[in-house]
């Protein structure tokens, strides 16, 4: 099996913490050259120095972005690439989620903020790479979703109404890129040890007055596996997408949940 990312650069997104930066991590183990993506410089740095090298001992890199804010994007995707903008063979879409509240009650200016950070931005970054990729004959598109976008998870309206419209769109990449080596995936995180989890443990518990450990005690419960994912067994699966080992995986959506999700 083909996962050597020798001589491929991978542009990862949300990748000071979490499961983007367990996401670069595992692409530089694996070869690739990369350049982590957030909003915090000092936090980049430290990744981007503390990552594997290279087989070729090629140096990572970082760019600091607001991902909410498309316009920022291009300009500042577009100034990082200068002469070279065929680089990139690999583009992880992955951006903090929408703050948590009922579907009803999201404002107009919430759900457009939430549209601009994960999906605008992302196509901003796609139509920007895509040249590169083309001329490579291969490029990986890889978006980090939510299992909402098979199942609506409670208490999170505006990110399922995001997800989906997140995931219809790589489902068109896939289409309409196919013939140019390049594939579009999902992947769906479960419960994962992460931050925004805890925050999202932390609102449940103030909203019920359960406490945090009743809280986690009871979203453990519908996972069978038994325990909330880590954010390195996420990345494992974006790994393997990322590969050649993956060229005739496109267009799907792969939940990485425990089994936690009802749907087939």
């Amino acid at each position: 099996m083909n996962l050597d990312l020798t001589g491929k650069r991978a542009l990862v997104c949300g990748a000071s913490q979490g499961i983007g930066r367990a996401c670069a991590e595992a692409l530089a183990r694996q070869g690739a050259r990369v350049t982590v993506v957030a909003r915090d410089r000092e936090k980049l740095a430290k990744v981007a120095e503390n990552l594997a090298r290279t087989p070729q001992g090629a140096t990572h890199d970082y760019f600091h972005v607001d991902l909410s804010q498309p316009a920022q994007v291009r300009q500042t995707l577009q100034h990082h690439l200068g002469a070279s903008p065929g680089d990139y063979h690999i583009l992880i879409a992955n951006t903090g989620g929408p703050p948590a509240g009922s579907a009803i009650e999201a404002t107009p200016e919430q759900l457009l903020a939430a549209f601009n950070a994960q999906l605008i931005s992302a196509q901003v970054m796609v139509q920007t790479l895509l040249p590169g990729f083309k001329a490579a004959k291969y490029g990986r598109i890889i978006t980090i979703t939510s299992t909402s976008v098979k199942c609506p998870i409670p208490g999170l309206g505006i990110s399922n109404i995001v997800r989906p419209a997140v995931a219809a769109w790589a489902k068109c990449l896939a289409t309409e890129l196919g013939p140019f080596g390049v594939t579009a995936n999902n992947v769906l995180p479960g419960f994962t040890s992460t931050e925004r989890l805890s925050t999202l443990v932390k609102g449940r518990a103030g909203k019920s007055g359960a406490s945090e450990e009743d809280i986690t005690r009871e979203m453990t419960a519908s996972i069978p596996a038994g325990r909330f994912g880590a954010p390195e067994e996420l990345a494992a699966v974006v790994a393997f997408l990322a590969s050649p080992a993956a060229a005739y995986v496109s267009g799907v959506s792969i939940p990485v949940d425990g089994g936690r999700l009802p749907t087939l």
